[in-house]
């Protein structure tokens, strides 16, 4: 098999009602990727997702420096296409962010193609673990900008709907008022529902300290996100100090950076994102390292779960998975929880592939 044509494409898909946490207020999830043609017919889709900020420099960096690489590339060969990627041009000036994300495309539609030419849904290409489902939580109920009544009722919608676990985003401006909402949502939901915090980086360390220990007493799941990403010393002494578990990964864009944090003892769920590192090769990498700790991976989805679920599904120590719908419809085999379980997939591939209709009405050209 050869690769025949590489295509890039960015996707905005609007969000109704738009949200906001504590660092972002997008209005459109973000899909820059790439399609990945092949000599046997078979098309891989890939993406990574943004805010729908800065889209056009990750998809600039495949067509400019890593179409060029993949053409006339057997998709089989995805681990020395990697390496050829990451250590090719683009290497000088950038290891993580732009373009890490574009290699992240790239290596999810290569593993799409190669689930597709197997006759497999990725997670049994992968090795299958979880053939029953996986345990989802739900964080679209809990946006900073939600009123606090709106924030009890959607909560609240969702443990009747089967959650048993749902996430909500505080880093006010008064931690007080973060402080109040945590309080009003655990009353809501008692104690059998498994509850966790995002502050989306907002917090000092003094902060961190103070409030995490204040909130303590509501038996949170994790903290997550408390400090800026590349403070790994910092959660380090926070995960010294709290008894809340420090939960991070989203900002965290290649392996060496997870194994600082992991064999520091900074970082105590692994939120390893497939469109954040590069890909779905890398983030195999940094779910093994976990494992040799002995430590759970709980990814965020700037996928939204269609990549993820697949990744989850086929790895010993990734125990559950967020869920955030708001792009699930445009997919041709969208994600779906039912009972408060991901049932997973059954078509080939690693269900990125977009719905014509919807490709076309949510590109920008």
């Amino acid at each position: 098999m050869k690769i025949t044509k590489v295509e890039s494409f960015i996707l905005h898909v609007p969000l109704n009602p738009p949200i906001t946490d504590a660092i972002n207020s997008p209005t459109h999830w973000g899909l820059p990727g790439v399609r990945i043609f092949t000599d046997e017919g078979i098309v891989g889709y890939g993406y990574t997702g943004t805010c729908a900020y800065g889209d056009k420099l990750i998809t600039d960096t495949i067509d400019d420096y890593y179409a060029p690489v993949l053409m006339g590339k057997d998709p089989f060969q995805v681990k020395e296409i990697w390496d050829e990627l990451r250590f090719g041009q683009m290497h000088w000036i950038g290891r993580a962010g732009v373009t890490h994300m574009a290699l992240a495309a790239v290596d999810i539609a290569l593993w799409d193609i190669m689930s597709k030419a197997a006759n497999k849904p990725l997670w049994q290409y992968l090795g299958g673990h979880k053939s029953n489902g996986i345990k989802a939580y739900n964080t679209n109920g809990g946006w900073l900008n939600w009123t606090k009544e709106r924030l009890l009722q959607d909560i609240s919608s969702y443990v009747e709907e089967g959650f048993t676990g749902v996430k909500m985003k505080v880093g006010k401006p008064n931690t007080q008022e973060d402080y109040d909402r945590v309080k009003a949502v655990r009353e809501l939901i008692g104690n059998e529902i498994i509850l966790m915090i995002d502050v989306n980086q907002q917090w000092n360390i003094n902060t961190a300290m103070t409030w995490g220990k204040k909130l303590e007493e509501f038996d949170l799941f994790w903290l997550e996100e408390p400090l800026n990403p590349d403070d790994i010393l910092g959660h380090k002494k926070l995960a010294d100090e709290l008894n809340v578990p420090i939960a991070l990964g989203e900002h965290v864009y290649h392996k060496y950076a997870f194994r600082d944090y992991i064999h520091n003892g900074a970082v105590e769920y692994v939120q390893v994102d497939c469109t954040r590192v590069g890909g779905i090769t890398e983030w195999l990498q940094v779910a093994g390292l976990a494992a040799a700790y002995d430590l759970p991976v709980v990814p965020h989805v700037g996928d939204m779960g269609q990549i993820h679920q697949h990744l989850v599904g086929a790895t010993q120590n990734a125990i559950m998975l967020e869920y955030i719908p708001w792009i699930r419809d445009i997919f041709v085999e969208p994600t779906t929880v039912k009972n408060g379980y991901y049932v997973l997939p059954e078509m080939p591939g690693a269900s990125t592939e977009v719905i014509p209709q919807y490709f076309e009405k949510y590109r920008v050209k």
